[in-house]
């Protein structure tokens, strides 16, 4: 028998339809037979209405509760686990709200707006013994697996570099009004937390995340460039440079390993929509390369370019890892929170709380760096605070 997670949804954006659009699918067509998910509750901060709207368009199956506040939405008792979609700016305050009402949280990306407020979250989920994760799905596709395996088992050798981008080739001055999240400062809107996260993601899934946790040392040096958008302030363009105390996956004594992380709103990481450009990723060891294809947040395809040997040409593997059906590959990540729920788990050993929370740290550095501060009431550890 399956075990079935009952999720209350916050907010009914964009990312909350793809998620509960994931969620509704059936678990078997992806293989999974072990856990289920059942969505038992939406709320909307705006009115029930759109809430019921929501749930109306999705075809959400009955009975499902709809509320005008998620104050009331988390708690539902039947909710067992809330999936947190508002703007990285109302992250803190949502995630605390469904911790204190004592439910299990799977909260989007950026985590939060800075390393301060995930710590308190890390804090309050220990304490009341609940899981919290924060929802970078890319972790859990299969594609992102594989590749970790390959770097553990030393497929390419030490790796010493990975240089990983995500950036989308739009006019902001165009694409979006001066309120929308993208951009919007009160929301904690611009590439590094939207985008950036994902850069990085790559960056510590394969330098940091492929070592024992044990092993695991935040960079020694951060390095980096920020432009502003002229319209809100918030940042258009940055770039990293991370220097990290040790490689992959020895842990050789004496080395550091590097990352190049990018993001930007002008430029694209494929400009003609048909990887036309090259990889998105490309992690390098002293005994070969992986290229990864498409999207950082949701690449298909991978290259294993081995060193060639004595003159021999090398054999180059090209994987194309699909996503099942027309899905996004969102259920994953859901798959996992059902999993340590079931077990008794309060995280994921695929994106510890540890890690989590050193990712701010960088993006925090960053922002200082760059001299990005966001309003007082976003970067405020107050709980609770109307924001």
């Amino acid at each position: 028998m399956a075990y079935n997670l009952r999720w209350g949804i916050l907010a009914t954006g964009g990312i909350a339809e793809t998620f509960v659009r994931d969620l509704l699918l059936d678990p078997s067509k992806r293989g999974v037979t072990d856990v289920a998910h059942t969505v038992v509750a939406v709320a909307s901060s705006s009115s029930k209405s759109s809430a019921d709207s929501f749930v109306e368009r999705l075809q959400i199956p009955g009975p499902c509760a709809t509320y005008g506040s998620y104050k009331e939405a988390v708690n539902n008792p039947d909710v067992q686990a809330v999936y947190v979609a508002s703007p990285h700016s109302h992250h803190f305050q949502h995630a605390m709200l469904a911790l204190e009402a004592g439910k299990h949280v799977l909260c989007e990306k950026a985590f939060t707006v800075n390393a301060a407020q995930a710590k308190i979250l890390c804090d309050t989920a220990q304490k009341k013994g609940l899981f919290l994760m924060e929802a970078v799905w890319t972790r859990y596709f299969p594609l992102s697996i594989q590749v970790r395996q390959l770097v553990q088992s030393g497929a390419i050798g030490e790796v010493l570099r990975v240089v990983s981008d995500l950036s989308i080739g739009v006019d902001p001055e165009t694409a979006w009004n001066s309120d929308h999240r993208m951009v919007n400062k009160d929301l904690a809107g611009g590439a590094l937390l939207d985008l950036g996260v994902y850069a990085l993601t790559w960056v510590f899934q394969i330098l940091y995340h492929t070592l024992p946790r044990d092993q695991r040392k935040a960079p020694s040096q951060i390095i980096s460039h920020m432009s502003k958008y002229p319209g809100t302030g918030s940042d258009e363009e940055t770039t990293m440079i991370l220097t990290f105390p040790t490689t992959t996956p020895s842990a050789l004594p004496n080395r550091t390993s590097h990352a190049v992380a990018m993001t930007a709103f002008r430029v694209g990481t494929d400009p003609d929509g048909r990887g036309s450009a090259g990889p998105s990723i490309q992690i390098q060891g002293t005994k070969g390369s992986i290229l990864i294809f498409g999207p950082a947040y949701r690449p298909e395809r991978y290259r294993v370019v081995p060193k060639s040997e004595a003159g021999e040409a090398a054999t180059v593997q090209d994987v194309h890892v699909p996503f099942p059906g027309d899905a996004r590959g969102m259920f994953w990540e859901a798959d996992e929170v059902a999993r340590c729920v079931r077990d008794g788990k309060l995280e994921s050993e695929t994106l510890p709380w540890e890690e989590s929370i050193v990712i701010m740290e960088v993006m925090d550095k960053v922002r200082q760096q760059g001299g990005l501060v966001y309003p007082e009431g976003i970067e405020s550890t107050t709980y609770p605070l109307d924001l």
